[in-house]
């Protein structure tokens, strides 16, 4: 082989393992946006099915009610970038059910992000 020849078959390998290179940082980007996202999910879930399953739907307030939890990890544990806002409000005025909103949110890489549940909800799992 010349010198032309291989200095194209280098520039054709480079070009191809460029593309290859691109593909793995973008497959990696999108595994770990994927699973804050799952984390962010399971513990909106989490903090609902707590809620849903109060045996007394009345013990929980009926006037709207708020409580936030910053800096918590994929397990509700302080030490992450997560925030978990739950509200709580007898929206229908019945006293036998509530209206449950659980919002988890981060930041990351400057982009805010939220999963939002919201239910009502008479107790029992329910």
């Amino acid at each position: 082989p010349t010198s032309i020849e291989l200095k194209v078959s280098t520039g054709i390998f480079a070009i191809g393992f460029l593309a290859v290179a691109t593909m793995v940082f973008s497959a990696t980007r999108n595994n770990t946006t994927g699973n804050i996202l799952t984390q962010a999910n399971m513990l909106a879930r989490q903090r609902m099915e707590q809620l849903k399953n109060t045996p007394d739907i009345t013990t929980l307030p009926a006037d709207l009610t708020t409580d936030t939890e910053t800096g918590i990890d994929a397990n509700g544990d302080p030490g992450g970038i997560y925030t978990r806002t739950t509200t709580i409000e007898d929206t229908l005025g019945t006293n036998t059910t509530r209206a449950i909103g659980v919002t988890v949110s981060w930041s990351r890489l400057g982009q805010n992000r939220s999963v939002v549940l919201n239910t009502i909800t008479k107790g029992n799992g329910t």
